[in-house]
């Protein structure tokens, strides 16, 4: 075992990583939705470069993120679906160009660069696909798949471009005698090497992965994932890696980010995030993983409730629609028992799941027969009263308003820094739990 992957499975920080390669700055990604349908257009904006609303409806695929990625490092980056890992990873690149933000790579910001200056640093960033089979030209054969960065950036002669390629394609764990097949000849593993061969054949400094191996059977997960960890020690590459599977995050990061809607939720060291989870949505995908206990009967954790508009995302806590630790407002005087029987109350308003609308049964069920004291108990009181009278809308509207819009998690965007207790690394968590 190397010195930096003992140092990872003790939980070491810091071993072996150089200075910061990537510096991501206040990054965002909108889209203008015409219609319904997603145009790639850019935001217009005002003379200080900011967006300009020009009444269209703007999709917020990424805001505000920002992080660093140490030279010879994994960072990975976990989600749900949809949460714009793969949007913010294009940006990243410049496959996307970004609405706001700097992203610097070696001291330089990518989001200045153009024509040929944009490039040339291509060569030193590049990205492997999600997808082994489309990624991959089925009209060309493998070696000139290898070869065509190379072509492309002018480097080496034809003799030598070829020789690289089957350099590489042996260094992937493929023979090189392969040089001449056509991708449909190979496995969806064999593929994403010869994948992971033409991402290598530039020389490159930093490797976006983009669920790289999302697609394949779980034993050739691992196979694949080993092969980079070993290219990642022998050419000192640095990875941004992007999954859905949180122990393929496990198996290969040094330090994990968690974005839900958009933007960061909790940036951490591995061991530190995994054992720690400060965000009740790091906590939710912790909770969704598979115990392999028959005691455990297949229970796992589920969240409530959808995925929120990123036309129009919640205020303050983009998480706070769905979040089991929904802070109370502080105008309340409500015990934790109390405020979660509110809680109740309205996702069950929202949904309308009522049996019956008699207001003596609705208290029973959901109060023990009684509301809460005070103000919090008229809000109560007048949303049971409209359910009565079939006006659903009103009384939904009447609870958002007087609790979970009041609540701090509502009016205020939260980004906490918390002692991690694993390791020296920084920890920062984007909920209002943290607040004191």
């Amino acid at each position: 075992m190397t010195e930096r992957a003992a140092a990872a499975a003790e939980g070491v920080d810091g071993v072996g990583f150089g200075d910061p390669l990537v510096e991501i700055q206040n990054v965002s990604k909108y889209f203008a939705n015409d219609e319904g349908m997603l145009s790639w257009l850019s935001v217009n904006r005002d003379a200080d470069g900011l967006p300009v609303e020009t009444g269209r409806e703007w999709v917020k695929a990424v805001e505000d993120v920002s992080f660093t990625i140490r030279k010879g490092e994994t960072l990975g980056l976990v989600g749900e679906s949809g949460c714009g890992k793969s949007t913010l990873a294009r940006t990243i690149l410049r496959l996307l160009e970004p609405t706001e933000g700097s992203i610097y790579f070696k001291g330089r910001d990518l989001a200045d660069l153009s024509g040929e200056k944009l490039r040339n640093t291509r060569k030193d960033v590049q990205m492997i696909f999600q997808d082994p089979q489309s990624s991959l030209d089925p009209r060309m054969k493998v070696g000139k798949i290898v070869e065509e960065p190379m072509q492309a950036h002018g480097m080496l002669d034809a003799e030598g471009r070829a020789a690289r390629a089957q350099e590489l394609l042996e260094k992937v764990g493929l023979d090189p005698q392969h040089y001449n097949r056509y991708p449909h000849a190979f496995s969806g593993g064999q593929r994403q090497r010869i994948n992971l061969a033409r991402a290598l054949s530039v020389n490159p400094d930093f490797v976006v992965c983009d669920e790289p191996v999302s697609a394949l059977d779980v034993s050739i997960q691992a196979q694949v994932l080993n092969t980079m960890r070993d290219l990642q020690e022998e050419f000192g590459l640095t990875y941004l890696f992007i999954a859905h599977d949180l122990s393929v995050i496990r198996h290969i990061s040094d330090r994990v980010a968690v974005m839900y809607l958009g933007q960061l939720v909790e940036l951490a060291d591995k061991r530190e995030l995994f054992e720690n989870p400060s965000h009740p949505y790091t906590q939710a995908l912790l909770d969704s993983i598979p115990v392999p206990d028959p005691r455990a009967d297949g229970r796992r954790g589920v969240l409530e409730g959808d995925v929120p508009s990123p036309i129009q995302p919640p205020s303050g806590c983009r998480f706070r629609t769905r979040c089991p630790k929904l802070i109370a407002p502080a105008e309340y005087d409500l015990s934790d028992e109390t405020w979660d029987r509110v809680r109740a109350f309205m996702r069950h308003v929202k949904r309308r799941d009522f049996t019956e609308t008699d207001p003596d049964a609705i208290r029973r069920r959901y109060f023990d027969g009684r509301v809460p004291d005070g103000a919090a108990g008229d809000v109560v009181s007048a949303a049971i009263d409209d359910i009565a009278a079939d006006d659903w809308e009103d009384a939904a509207e009447r609870l958002q308003s007087a609790f979970a819009e009041q609540s701090v998690c509502a009016r205020e965007e939260p980004d906490y820094e918390v002692d991690p207790e694993y390791g020296t690394d920084r920890h920062t968590v984007a909920c209002h739990l943290h607040r004191e």
